[in-house]
């Protein structure tokens, strides 16, 4: 009987728990309990970016479903891997406002915290605004870089040109989450990410299918639906920086250049984005390795396997990004020893959801991929590729907290360079002699990704032990 009472109060603790950090009760995260500091910024996290993965999902579903499917699929993965080249400049000068913003809370001084807001706000307009541009005039030359047929080019041109030309709606629904999460207001992060998804759920089958006086716009239909839902996420969370009901409200002065607090961000955001760079060019290239030696059906199968991975890889990033606010908030306050504790407090939960997610993969990878798609040939190479890179989830999921430590502390350059060794000198180079050297197709590329992210984790949790982040002045 104690044994069940004291179970349920730990099943109540936690239920309490989890409705306060939905709630989005703000905390000084440097003097609570690290357990509850952790639970409170991991829980809205892992949510905001379960709905950042769940886009990608809900357009791959409706459009799989189109007459030309494996065209669309592939279009839509395609297009996919070449934004993540955006999504990396993004997150880059996101994790950079990320670590300031922690850094200026941990210190108690907000209209710091706001000046640098504005400022990464600033940054992020002006540097994507070629990445627009020179996606909408090249789109179809763009598809066809990454592998994609003439056929398949032309057929997703239009879909590939919305998408990159709305690109600063990406860039700003990242920068600006990024502050928010600086700031240990993850809830409003959250909330941005539901909203923008649950639009994009509802136009997504109007527009694609149609419905009355609403046209059918097939695949394009799937990218005015993903822009429009994202475009009102941007919104909202506009009107609660520009309302101030939290830690940071933007004023017009705090958008005066601040060429001191630019420096400092581009100092750490320039890493940062090489950092993310280098691993999504790995990934692009890797997806030109299975369309040239998998065709149209292997193409589709991986870019599958890899929305269903990165639907649940996101939640466990968003897990391992409260690491990267205590560290930086702990470290403003002094406390490098809790940041510290913090770090490995994250460790052991995003070891148990990576269990769990490798426990779906292997139990239920054929049902989930048949979910997505009726084509045999596509499903069977998708259902490979999750098993084998379901294999390295636990490393994954250590590695991400160690990688979101450096950049929480603004040393962005540790995981950069270990990012270049793994992927460049030898992600790349393995899953190109495994998938055409020794004949192995797709599969030789699959395999290749376990093995590169396992070295990521070793590399960085050893660097991790040596301490120095905790010296670093941002």
């Amino acid at each position: 009987m104690t044994t069940d009472y004291r179970g349920v109060r730990k099943a109540s603790g936690f239920m309490h728990l989890l409705k306060e950090a939905i709630q989005g009760n703000e905390l000084d995260y440097t003097s609570v309990s690290i357990r509850k500091a952790v639970m409170m910024l991991a829980i809205p996290m892992m949510l905001e970016m379960m709905m950042e993965s769940v886009f990608a999902l809900v357009d791959l579903y409706f459009v799989g479903h189109l007459e030309e499917s494996s065209l669309a699929i592939q279009t839509v993965g395609l297009t996919e891997s070449v934004l993540t080249v955006i999504y990396s400049v993004a997150m880059g000068i996101s994790m950079a406002a990320t670590a300031i913003v922690a850094r200026r809370i941990g210190e108690k001084d907000n209209e710091a915290a706001a000046r640098s807001a504005a400022q990464v706000i600033i940054i992020g307009l002006l540097i994507n605004l070629l990445l627009s541009v020179l996606g909408i005039i090249y789109a179809r030359e763009i598809l066809m870089a990454m592998g994609a047929t003439s056929e398949a080019a032309k057929y997703g041109k239009t879909f590939t040109q919305i998408m990159m030309g709305s690109s600063v709606i990406i860039m700003l629904l990242f920068l600006i989450n990024g502050v928010f999460r600086g700031a240990g207001n993850a809830t409003i992060a959250m909330k941005s990410l539901w909203i923008a998804n649950i639009c994009n759920i509802v136009l997504c089958p109007l527009l694609i299918n149609g419905l009355g006086p609403i046209p059918a716009l097939g695949l394009t239909g799937a990218a005015v639906a993903t822009t429009t839902g994202r475009g009102i996420g941007v919104l909202y969370q506009l009107y609660h920086l520009l309302k101030g009901s939290g830690k940071i409200r933007l004023l017009m002065r705090h958008f005066k250049p601040d060429f001191s607090i630019i420096r400092s961000m581009i100092k750490i955001a320039t890493p940062g984005t090489f950092q993310f760079v280098i691993a999504s060019c790995s990934w692009i290239i890797l997806a030109r390795l299975v369309a040239v030696t998998g065709g149209e059906d292997g193409s589709a199968g991986y870019q599958t396997a890899l929305r269903l991975m990165m639907f649940f890889m996101l939640p466990a990033w968003g897990l391992s990004g409260a690491a990267s606010t205590l560290v930086g908030q702990n470290l403003g306050a002094n406390a490098p020893e809790r940041a510290t504790q913090s770090v490995m407090k994250t460790v052991k939960y995003n070891i148990i959801f990576m269990l769990l997610v490798s426990l779906i993969f292997f139990s239920m990878g054929e049902w989930l991929v048949g979910f997505f798609s009726e084509v045999e040939s596509v499903r069977s190479i998708a259902s490979k590729a999750m098993y084998i890179m379901a294999s390295g989830f636990v490393f994954y999921g250590i590695g991400m907290v160690m990688v979101n430590a450096f950049n929480g502390a603004g040393d962005t350059w540790t995981p950069t360079w270990i990012n270049f060794f793994a992927f460049w000198t030898f992600q790349v180079p393995v899953a190109y002699l495994l998938a055409v050297y020794f004949e192995m197709g797709p599969t030789g590329v699959f395999v290749a990704i376990p093995i590169a992210e396992t070295g990521v984790t070793i590399a960085s949790y050893i660097l991790f032990r040596k301490g120095k982040w905790k010296q670093k002045q941002v």
